[in-house]
C-alpha cells in the first residue's frame, strides 16, 4: 500500500509550495536556444576541466527539438560546445557573435532560452561601488585565461555586466529571455567534478583564485569592500549580477534567471541519473531542472524552482542554494496553465515499439503503459498495457505486455496513470580496509545484523561502497579525522564512530552542522571495550528510520503536479508581534534567525474543501506538528505559525499538507507523524523508536528543536496550503 493511500486515506492534493498561477497570456512567437557548454579548458591546468557540461548541452538540446508542446526549430537551435557534433567552440568571440546573430533574427514577442554550462568564477569588480561583495561574477569561455593586469580581469572571461548588455540586447527587440546558469558564482570553488568513475558523486574540487593567477593584494582589497550584515534575516541573498540586465522599457521583453548556486556556493556534477548502467555526467541543476520540466509541464517558473528545491530535499542536497529571479508568475515557455496527460505516441521503428519519454519524465524499466488506439480515449478504453524494456533519457523501449496480440494503429499512443514511489532508504557499506582488525569485525558484523533484521519496517539496501546511495556509511580513522579538523579548524573526535553522511561522503565536525555519526565504544570511552554488533545495529536502525521518515514525506510531491491546486499563498515573517511583516520570496530559501515569527496568509480558490496540516522539518530530520485546519472553498487563512528558537541551524522545511475533505469527514490529524531530533552523535540507544511499519508509526513528541508552534490566539480566520525552503542561522 503506498503512502498516499495508507497513510492518509485519501488522494494527497500537494505536499509542496503550490501559489496560484497568474496567467500573462502567451503570443504567437518563435522560439530561440543559445546553449554553451564549455568542458575543456586549454589555458588552465588539465585538472580543472569538467567532463558534465558538453553532457548538458545534448540533454538540453534533445529535449527542446523532442518536446511536444513547446516548438523549437533545429535552425533556431544554436549550440556552442566543446565535444558535441557540429558545434562551434565556446569561445569569448563566439558567444558574443551568437547573441548578435541572434538579435538580428528576433521579432517583438520571440522567446529566447538562454542556458550556460561550465565554470564561473568571481574576480575583483571592475566598477567595485557596483557590487555588494566587491566582486564581479564570471562565466568562463573556453579561451579563458590567466589575470590580465593591464585590464583587471580574468582574461577573456564573460563578466557578469556583459552578459547582462548582451540579454538586453534581445530584450530590446522585444523578446522574453530565460536564461539558466549551471556554474559556481564563487571566488575560490568551482562547479564540482566527480572524483572518477566509481563514485557518482565526488569531493568537489576548487578552482581557487590563484589558479586565475589574480593577485592575492586585488583579491584581498576587493573582499574589503562587502558590505553584506551576516546573521540578519532581513538582508536577502545578494543575487549574481547576471540577473540585473538594464532594459526597462514597457516594449522590451521579460526576462527571467535561473542560477545552480548563490554567489559563494559551489554547485556539482554527477553521473546521473543515478543507478542508470548508461549514466553519464551532468550537472546536478540542469538534470534536474529538466526532469522537473519533463514531468510537470505547465507550471510557472515559480513553481518550477520551487520543484526543483524539492528534488534537492529528497536528494539529501544541503547546497548549493539555486537562485530563481525575474518574471516568476508567468508560465515556463509561456505556456499558460497546461495540463499534459502523460501520454506519449508509440513509434514502430527498426528497433521495436518506442515512445518518445525516458528517465527524465520519471519513466523505468519495468513500468507498464496503457496502449490507447488515440491520444483522445479514456483509461478504460485502454486496449492492453505496454511495459518498458529498456530507458533512455528521453525514449524507451517498449513491448506488450502479457500475451495479448494488438495491431498498432497509427495514432496509438502510451499512457501513464500510475507513478510508483520509492520509499526504501539505500546506504552504501563503509571502506574498511584500514580499521584495525576488531573494529572492521564490529561495523561488518553490525551492517550484516542490519540487513538481516526482519519486520523492521526500514526498507534498507546496503551496497557496496562508492556506489550510488542515498546515503554513505563511513569509518575515517583518527588521523584521517585529524587533519579534517586541521583543516575546518575543528578538535578531532577519535575514529572510534561509524558515519551516517550524504551521498557526497562530506563530514562535517563542526557545530551546528555537524555530520551525523555513532559511537562503536561503549558510553564514556572513546578506546573501548567495544559494543555488540547488535546494540550498534539497533543504534543505527533508529537512527537510520527516523532520516528516512522526514525523506518519505518529501517524496510524496513525487504524486501531485505543483499546478493542481488554485491556491493563492503568502509567507510573512516579522522579529515580534507588533513589528512589521516582510513577505518572503517564495522561489527563495529564506533566511531566519532566533526570534523570528513565520506567518501564513492562504487564500482556497478552489471548489472544494481542504483539510491542512502543518509540519517543519528539522535540518536534524526533527518533524514538528504546527497546525491543523479545515478551509472551505474561498476561505481565507491567517495564520501564525511559529517561532524560530536557537537550539539548532541548518536547511530546514515547512510543509503544509493539504487534502481534500469529503462533507461530514472528520478533519484529518497528522500529528502523529511527528518525531524528536537525531542526535548528532549518539553514545547510547535514548529514546527507541521500535520496529513497526515506518509509515505507520506516531512520532516523539510535538516540537522541533528549531521552531516552536505559536500560541491559538494568533490565528485571525481560516485557511489553506503551502511548504517552505527555510536557513536558520545565528543571530551574530
Amino acid at each position: 500500500m503506498s503512502f498516499a493511500t495508507g497513510l492518509l486515506g485519501r488522494a494527497v492534493t500537494a505536499l509542496i509550495l503550490s501559489f496560484v498561477l497568474f496567467v500573462n497570456g502567451a503570443t504567437a512567437r518563435t522560439n530561440h536556444a543559445l546553449l554553451v557548454a564549455v568542458s575543456q579548458y586549454p589555458n588552465l591546468d588539465k585538472d580543472l576541466w569538467l567532463s558534465g557540461p558538453k553532457n548538458d548541452a545534448k540533454l538540453v538540446r534533445n529535449f527542446l527539438l523532442a518536446n511536444r508542446l513547446v516548438k523549437f526549430d533545429e535552425s533556431n537551435v544554436i549550440t556552442l560546445a566543446d565535444g558535441v557534433d557540429d558545434a562551434d567552440l565556446p569561445t569569448l568571440a563566439n558567444i558574443r557573435q551568437a547573441v548578435i546573430d541572434l538579435e538580428k533574427n528576433l521579432q517583438s514577442g520571440d522567446f529566447v532560452y538562454l542556458h550556460f554550462s561550465g565554470h564561473g568564477s568571481q574576480a575583483p569588480a571592475l566598477k567595485p561601488d557596483q557590487e555588494l561583495d566587491g566582486l564581479d561574477e564570471l562565466f568562463l569561455p573556453a579561451d579563458t585565461g590567466a589575470w590580465n593586469k593591464s585590464v583587471g580581469t580574468v582574461e577573456n572571461a564573460l563578466v557578469d555586466d556583459e552578459i547582462g548588455s548582451l540579454i538586453d540586447r534581445l530584450r530590446k527587440k522585444g523578446a522574453t529571455v530565460w536564461a539558466v546558469f549551471d556554474s559556481c558564482h564563487s571566488g575560490t570553488v568551482t562547479r564540482a567534478v566527480s572524483t572518477g568513475d566509481s563514485r557518482d558523486r565526488g569531493t568537489p574540487r576548487k578552482l581557487t583564485a590563484s589558479a586565475l593567477k589574480i593577485p592575492d593584494d586585488r583579491w584581498l582589497d576587493a573582499r574589503r569592500t562587502t558590505t553584506r550584515s551576516v546573521g540578519d534575516s532581513s538582508v536577502k541573498a545578494e543575487p549574481a549580477a547576471l540577473d540585473q540586465p538594464q532594459a526597462s522599457n514597457q516594449t522590451d521583453g521579460g526576462f527571467i534567471a535561473f542560477y545552480a548556486a548563490q554567489t559563494n556556493e559551489t554547485t556539482p556534477e554527477m553521473r546521473l541519473p543515478e543507478g542508470a548502467p548508461d549514466r553519464v555526467t551532468h550537472g546536478l541543476f540542469t538534470y534536474t531542472l529538466f526532469e522537473a520540466l519533463a514531468q510537470f509541464p505547465g507550471l510557472t517558473y515559480r513553481q518550477l524552482g520551487q520543484e526543483v528545491l524539492r528534488r534537492y530535499s529528497i536528494n539529501y542536497v544541503a547546497q548549493p542554494t539555486p537562485l530563481f529571479t525575474g518574471d516568476l508568475d508567468g508560465g515556463v515557455f509561456g505556456l499558460e496553465g497546461v495540463k499534459a496527460i502523460r501520454q506519449w505516441p508509440l513509434v514502430q521503428g527498426s528497433e521495436g515499439l518506442t515512445v518518445g519519454a525516458g528517465r527524465i519524465h520519471g519513466l523505468s524499466v519495468g513500468d507498464e503503459l496503457l496502449l490507447l488506439n488515440s491520444p483522445a480515449d479514456g483509461n478504460d478504453d485502454a486496449v492492453a498495457r505496454v511495459r518498458i524494456d529498456d530507458v533512455q533519457s528521453l525514449s524507451s523501449t517498449v513491448s506488450i505486455a502479457g500475451d495479448a496480440f494488438v495491431v498498432i494503429p497509427d495514432f496509438a499512443h502510451a499512457r501513464q496513470v500510475a507513478k510508483s514511489l520509492n520509499f526504501g532508504l539505500t546506504v552504501a557499506r563503509p571502506e574498511t580496509a584500514a580499521l584495525k582488525p576488531e573494529l572492521r569485525q564490529l561495523v561488518e558484523a553490525t551492517l550484516d545484523h542490519l540487513e538481516k533484521e526482519e519486520n523492521s519496517g526500514l526498507r534498507l539496501q546496503l551496497v557496496a561502497p562508492g556506489e550510488p546511495a542515498d546515503l554513505q556509511f563511513a569509518t575515517p580513522t583518527a588521523e584521517e579525522l585529524a587533519a579534517l579538523a586541521d583543516s575546518s579548524s575543528s578538535k578531532a573526535p577519535r575514529g572510534t564512530h561509524l558515519w551516517i553522511l550524504p551521498p557526497s561522503g562530506e563530514i562535517k565536525l563542526q557545530e551546528p552542522a555537524k555530520s551525523f555519526s555513532i559511537a562503536l565504544t561503549t558510553p564514556g570511552s572513546d578506546a573501548g571495550p567495544l559494543r555488540s554488533p547488535k546494540e550498534v545495529a539497533t543504534i543505527l536502525s533508529d537512527s537510520l528510520t527516523s532520516i528516512a521518515r522526514a525523506t518519505n514525506l518529501l517524496k510524496l510531491g513525487d504524486i501531485s503536479n505543483p499546478a493542481d491546486l488554485d491556491l493563492d499563498v503568502q509567507i510573512r515573517t516579522r522579529k515580534k508581534k507588533g513589528k512589521p511583516f516582510r513577505t518572503l520570496d517564495n522561489a527563495a530559501v529564506a533566511k531566519l534567525v532566533p526570534g523570528d515569527e513565520v506567518h501564513l496568509i492562504a487564500k482556497n480558490s478552489s471548489a472544494y474543501t481542504l483539510d491542512l496540516n502543518v509540519l517543519y522539518l528539522g535540518s536534524d530530520y526533527s518533524i514538528g506538528f504546527m497546525y491543523k485546519g479545515r478551509i472551505h472553498s474561498g476561505g481565507t487563512l491567517k495564520k501564525g505559525l511559529l517561532h524560530i528558537n536557537n537550539k539548532s541551524f541548518g536547511r530546514e522545511k515547512l510543509l503544509l499538507i493539504a487534502t481534500k475533505a469529503p462533507p461530514q469527514s472528520a478533519l484529518t490529524d497528522l500529528s502523529w507523524l511527528t518525531q524528536a531530533a537525531l542526535q548528532r552523535t549518539r553514545a547510547g540507544p535514548g529514546k527507541k523508536s521500535g520496529f513497526i511499519s515506518l509509515l505507520r508509526q506516531s512520532g516523539f513528541g510535538t516540537t522541533t528543536r528549531t521552531a516552536t508552534p505559536m500560541s491559538d490566539d494568533e490565528d485571525e480566520s481560516a485557511g489553506s496550503i503551502a511548504q517552505l525552503n527555510i536557513l536558520t542561522a545565528p543571530s551574530h
